[in-house]
């Protein structure tokens, strides 16, 4: 599935803004804790700018920034989030993709913190959406190493989990990789309130998923790294 064509910069910052009031009208982002990207064309992206709050975007709270020089950062003096890193090391290690979503919301924050895995075969959304998920081992905030973990996952998945950090999910747009955000924080939520009422969740067999994935239409195949 290749990635849907970006626009200019001032509707890519219109779409981001409003997806970061999204996210935290939705519990999907918390504070000034997140920050999230998108493609301008295939060198280019913007990204919230260091200490933004997602709820509460403004458009000049944006850096933009190239992929092919690492030191243009525009406009000047505007600081992009210090998670630079991973988020390019999505863009160019993946360029079906035109988004990058990072956030901790709560209940896939924990999963995250935690030996869990999600199962993806449990509802129609997560079939699609969560078909790949990867764990992160812990790396600090921002830095070098914390990047190059994610290029390696990056390859594997639309969906990883930081452990003790948050989440990152990407996608070919920005409403596509919202909707893996919000996919997963709802089978995150679904696994954890029914273990603790102690209600059993079923699956559907692995047959009838791949069979869905395949066949059923419901959106373009996936196409994964062998």
């Amino acid at each position: 599935m290749g990635r849907e064509s970006a626009g200019s910069a001032a509707s890519v910052s219109a779409e981001l803004r409003r997806a970061g009031k999204y996210m935290t009208d939705n519990g999907l982002a918390w504070g000034n804790a997140g920050n999230i990207s998108a493609r301008i064309d295939g060198d280019r992206y913007l990204i919230t700018a260091s200490g933004t709050y997602l709820g509460e975007l403004g458009e000049d709270d944006f850096a933009e920034c190239s992929l092919t020089d690492a030191s243009l950062t525009l406009p000047a003096g505007r600081k992009p989030s210090k998670e630079v890193p991973m988020h390019r090391a999505v863009y160019e290690t993946r360029p079906d993709i035109g988004a990058v979503l990072h956030a901790s919301p709560f209940y896939s924050t924990l999963i995250a913190c935690a030996a869990e895995d999600i199962p993806s075969n449990r509802f129609v959304e997560t079939m699609y959406y969560l078909e790949r998920v990867e764990r992160v081992g812990y790396c600090h905030p921002g830095s070098a190493a914390l990047g190059e973990a994610v290029r390696e996952k990056a390859r594997k998945a639309n969906v990883l989990l930081l452990e003790n950090h948050g989440v990152l999910v990407f996608d070919t747009s920005i409403k596509e990789a919202r909707m893996s955000l919000h996919t997963l924080e709802m089978a995150c939520r679904m696994l954890l309130e029914a273990r603790s009422a102690g209600i059993a969740l079923s699956s559907v067999p692995d047959e009838t998923a791949h069979d869905f994935l395949h066949h059923a239409g419901y959106r373009p195949r996936r196409r994964w790294e062998a």
